[in-house]
């Protein structure tokens, strides 16, 4: 192994920095057409997933409006069914106070019969 002095390693460093300046140097320019292809084409790439995050966006708003208008269509139908339940219910327990009094009178005209 080859020990360097001071001044090969300054040379060596001040190279190593010359070498990246030059590199960024040679780098095209915000005017260079190939720049600008690719600004654009980043620039579309973009633009088209904005619009499929968009398309997904209004796709799950859909979704839930659809899921509502469901939940509410079953709560409507539900609310009918339990009128419609309380109705026959309440016809049920009508029902069954008409026969209890028609027994009840039964009854009673029974009683006075027997008298």
């Amino acid at each position: 192994m080859k020990h360097q002095d001071l001044g090969e390693r300054l040379n060596a460093a001040k190279n190593a920095k010359q070498a990246m300046a030059e590199k960024f140097r040679q780098r095209p320019g915000l005017d260079d057409p190939a720049v600008a292809e690719r600004r654009a084409a980043r620039a579309s790439v973009s633009a088209a997933r904005d619009a499929r995050a968009v398309e997904r966006e209004a796709k799950r708003l859909a979704e839930k409006a659809r899921m509502v208008a469901e939940r509410e269509a079953r709560a409507a139908e539900q609310a009918e069914q339990d009128e419609r339940m309380a109705a026959e219910k309440a016809a049920d327990a009508a029902r069954l106070e008409v026969e209890r009094k028609a027994a009840r009178d039964a009854r009673y005209a029974a009683r006075k019969a027997r008298k």
